[in-house]
């Protein structure tokens, strides 16, 4: 038997991936929330949960999303 020389295709590349798609929804919604906050915005949470939860499902839904609440902000 020929032990692999190799390793996993792709392996690490993979896994910086995965992180950064992982981190982008949780720093949209932190930002979100901390804006509105800032506006006094009583429905912070609610923006924060609908950016952050669309960005982790659909990319281009979280900034749909994002879009809407910077053009809907005071």
């Amino acid at each position: 038997m020929v032990p692999l020389q190799m390793g996993l295709p792709g392996g690490p590349e993979l896994l910086i991936i995965g992180i950064i798609l992982l981190v982008i929804p949780f720093v949209m919604a932190y930002w979100v929330y901390t804006d509105a906050e800032k506006r006094g915005d009583d429905r912070a949470a609610f923006w924060a949960l609908a950016v952050g939860g669309l960005t982790f499902l659909t990319f281009f839904g979280g900034l749909l999303a994002l879009v809407v609440y910077v053009w809907q902000r005071d």
